[in-house]
C-alpha cells in the first residue's frame, strides 16, 4: 500500500471514529434507543407546554413531533408511552420502562438520566388567592406559607432545594396543583406559567404573581450509561432548533410563553 494510499486510509478511520464518538452515526444510538425493536417515548399531559390530547384522545405537541421525528430518522417503529406527572416519567427512566423522555433538566434527575441540551425554555409561577397579602415572588418564602407543588415536578425540585422557610405540600400532579390549592386552603400554588393562567381563567378570584421564580429548561433524556443515544440526540435537537421545526411545532400546536432555547455549541 502507499503512503499516499496509507494516509488516506487513516483519515478515514479518525473521520468514522469521529462520526461515532459524537453520535454522527445513527447505528449505536439506534441499538440504545430501540432495543426492544422500537423507540418507547414517554410523552407527559402533565406538562402541557409539552404534551396533550387531541380531539379524539390521541398525543399531540411538541414533544410527540420530536419523538415521532427521531423515529423516523433511525428507521425504527415508535411507542408513545403517556403520563400525567414528570415524577412518573423520571421512574419510568430510572426503571428503562421507557426509551427516551421529555423532561426539565435538573442536577436531581442526573444522577439517573443523560440529557440533551435544551429544546424549550418555560417559566415558573406563582399562583395566588385575590385577596392574598402576597405581592412579590421573593415574599413567598415566609414561615407559614404553604406552597403546592405537583409532586416530583421540576418546581418541586427547585423549591426543595430554595424554600427557607416556606412549607411545600405536594399533589399527585402538576395539573392537580390548583384545584388542591383552593379545596385545602393553602397560601400559594406553583407550576408551568401557562397552567397556572389557564385554571386562573377556570376557577377565578386568583391571580399570578409578576414575573416568574424559575426558567424550566426542557430537554430530552435517555437512561443513565446510553451515551450513544445521548450523542445523536444532542446533534438531533440542536439541528431540530436551527431549521425551525421546534419553533413551527409550538406555532402549530398554539403554545404561547413558549421559547425556543438557544443553540448550544
Amino acid at each position: 500500500m502507499s503512503v499516499s494510499r496509507r494516509t488516506l486510509c487513516a483519515a478515514g478511520a479518525l473521520v468514522l471514529a469521529g462520526c461515532a464518538a459524537t453520535g454522527r452515526d445513527p447505528r449505536a444510538a439506534s441499538a440504545e434507543l430501540a432495543s426492544t425493536g422500537k423507540l418507547r417515548a414517554a410523552i407527559n399531559f402533565g406538562n402541557p407546554i409539552l404534551a396533550s390530547r387531541g380531539a379524539s384522545g390521541e398525543p399531540q405537541g411538541v414533544s410527540v413531533d420530536l419523538a415521532r421525528e427521531a423515529a423516523r430518522r433511525l428507521g425504527v417503529p415508535i411507542e408513545l408511552v403517556t403520563f400525567n406527572s414528570a415524577g412518573t416519567v423520571v421512574e419510568a427512566v430510572k426503571a428503562r420502562q421507557v426509551d427516551l423522555a421529555f423532561v426539565a433538566i435538573d442536577p436531581v434527575r442526573a444522577a439517573d438520566m443523560e440529557y440533551t441540551a435544551p429544546y424549550v425554555v418555560i417559566e415558573g409561577s406563582y399562583l395566588v388567592r385575590n385577596d392574598s397579602t402576597l405581592r412579590r415572588n421573593e415574599e413567598v418564602d415566609r414561615a407559614g406559607t404553604r406552597v403546592v407543588v405537583g409532586r416530583g415536578s421540576a418546581y418541586d425540585l427547585f423549591l426543595t432545594r430554595e424554600l427557607k422557610s416556606a412549607t411545600l405540600v405536594r399533589a399527585p400532579t402538576s395539573p392537580a396543583v390548583t384545584d388542591m390549592f383552593l379545596a385545602q386552603n393553602l397560601n400559594v400554588a406553583a407550576g408551568v406559567k401557562q397552567q397556572l393562567e389557564s385554571d386562573a381563567r377556570r376557577v377565578g378570584g386568583v391571580r399570578l404573581l409578576p414575573g416568574r421564580f424559575m426558567v424550566i429548561e426542557q430537554a430530552m433524556g435517555v437512561p443513565k450509561g446510553r451515551t450513544a443515544a445521548q450523542a445523536w440526540l444532542s446533534a438531533y435537537i440542536e439541528e431540530m432548533k436551527a431549521s425551525g421545526f421546534v419553533s413551527g411545532a409550538l406555532k402549530r400546536h398554539a403554545i404561547e410563553g413558549a421559547a425556543v432555547a438557544p443553540a448550544r455549541t
